[in-house]
């Protein structure tokens, strides 16, 4: 099995920061819709997420650390084979299974659980017998059942539901219907963790990890926690100013625009961007746009007539 280390790129000693950001990076890179003729990008998208998945626990991460567990998260060997291939024996593979998707939601199935309990095999070489308390005389306990093999999905947040941070009801692989609840400063690349909604295993389930991907918007753009706009408006509107109707990612609100506004001008209205993390919203930077109509014989009448004696180029050396 792969060491997450490698897989995600860092070192044993990285920071959560660091591997936080090599997370964001990969995913980035590897993502399904932008490798579509690529196969082999998503499985390793699958596998980046799983190893983030483990080095983000600071209890699995800590167990790896001390060889307790192997790279998918299942009890290592005794003897320090991990799950794979054992000498005299067959190996055990895990990896990807079949995939699932429901308007937007896409999941790909972890590996295979379910080592053999060990206790026989301590038996067999010690000659420990068991003891009241479950153990053996031998010192050695009896090793843990190993918990399902997580499952990793990808969800598809509409922009304004991103922003809004809107409950999103999705399908899981085994029918059932949750409302997932966004946490504040959702973005593309970031991981929900579903306790207990991973395949089933002797110890238990494992977990579901849902990767977000934010869509794009027909008129909205997104620069970090704010929300950009270009608004078109009228040459009148610039000229005499007034209150025009702006959409935000909330509702539409009236914006006043100043006499003579200049095409280019941004205008910001305070908290109408993304939900941030220590609870405040960005904002929406509103930049207008003068549209000038192609064919209007009154306007060309009037721009013929008058002179504008200014050099609004001087500023530039022309």
């Amino acid at each position: 099995m792969a060491d997450p280390y490698q897989t995600l790129g860092v070192a044993r000693g990285a920071s959560e920061a660091d591997i936080k950001k090599a997370y964001r990076k990969l995913a980035k890179e590897l993502h399904p819709d932008r490798n579509k003729d690529n196969p082999k990008a998503s499985e390793k998208f699958s596998q980046v997420t799983n190893a983030y998945d483990l080095l983000n626990d600071k209890d699995k991460r800590a167990r790896f650390d001390r060889g307790e567990i192997d790279g998918d998260g299942n009890p290592a060997s005794p003897f320090g084979y991990g799950g794979g291939a054992r000498p005299g024996g067959g190996g055990r593979a895990g990896g990807p299974g079949g995939g699932f998707s429901s308007a937007g939601f896409e999941f790909g199935g972890g590996g295979s659980a379910g080592d053999p309990d060990m206790s026989d095999i301590f038996e067999g070489l010690f000659g420990g017998g068991r003891s009241r308390g479950g153990g053996f005389s031998s010192g050695f306990g009896r090793q843990p059942q190993p918990k399902g093999a997580n499952v990793t999905y990808r969800l598809q947040v509409p922009f304004v539901d991103a922003a809004m941070l809107s409950p999103q009801r999705v399908t899981l692989g085994d029918g059932k219907t949750i409302d997932l609840k966004l946490p504040a400063g959702v973005e593309t690349g970031t991981q929900m963790k579903l306790g207990g909604k991973g395949e089933q295993g002797p110890g238990g389930a494992g977990d579901a990890i849902v990767s977000i991907e934010v869509q794009g918007h027909r008129f909205f753009t997104r620069e970090g926690d704010d929300v950009r706009l270009d608004l078109p408006i009228t040459l009148g509107e610039a000229v005499a100013g007034g209150a025009v109707r702006v959409p935000t990612v909330d509702k539409a609100v009236m914006l006043t625009i100043p006499k003579g506004t200049t095409s280019g001008k941004t205008l910001r209205l305070k908290g109408k961007g993304f939900h941030k993390k220590d609870g405040s919203r960005g904002d929406q930077l509103v930049t207008l746009v003068i549209d000038v109509p192609a064919d209007d014989a009154a306007l060309q009448q009037f721009v013929a007539g008058w002179t504008d004696p200014r050099n609004p180029r001087a500023a530039m050396g022309v």
